[in-house]
């Protein structure tokens, strides 16, 4: 009997059947060491501000949401009914690890932490087209501007 996402043959059913991009040529850049680089994070929990409408239901909005790094008054926007929400009510961390990556800037395992951080939907179509041509790379002409050298990307 499998559980639910533990099933490594439907896994690997599935995973054969998602159309993958090809890129003709792939960048490659040497990062900083740790200690010195600004890190960001981009989450795929729909994480929006408080008193922000968030994302829409459904698996057509590709937009993303700028998330200071202040900011802690984060509401989920993962809409699945099938989603726990526990870890994220009990902490932000579980989804988002602000806290964490602020105490690796406070330690001096990394240089820095972002001034700001993005949440996407992880609920897309299956050619990702809008995030891989538009939203995505506009998100990371952003961190682009921002000097952020390694980004961390957490989902649900």
């Amino acid at each position: 009997m499998s559980v639910f996402g533990k099933d490594e043959t439907a896994i690997q059913k599935f995973a054969s059947s998602m159309p993958l991009p090809e890129f003709e040529k792939t960048a490659f850049v040497k990062p900083k060491p740790l200690h010195e680089a600004k890190i960001a994070l981009v989450t795929t929990a729909a994480l929006h501000l408080d008193n922000k409408l968030g994302f829409e239901l459904g698996d057509s909005d590709f937009h993303y949401e700028v998330l200071p790094r202040s900011a802690r008054d984060l509401k989920l926007g993962h809409h699945s009914v099938n989603f726990d929400r526990g870890g994220f009510a009990a902490d932000i961390n579980v989804v988002y690890p602000i806290d964490r990556i602020e105490e690796l800037a406070e330690n001096d395992i990394i240089g820095a932490v972002a001034d700001n951080h993005y949440s996407f939907a992880g609920n897309q179509p299956s050619t990702v087209s809008e995030i891989r041509l538009d939203s995505g790379p506009r998100c990371a002409r952003e961190m682009i501007k921002e000097n952020v050298d390694i980004v961390l990307l957490t989902g649900t």
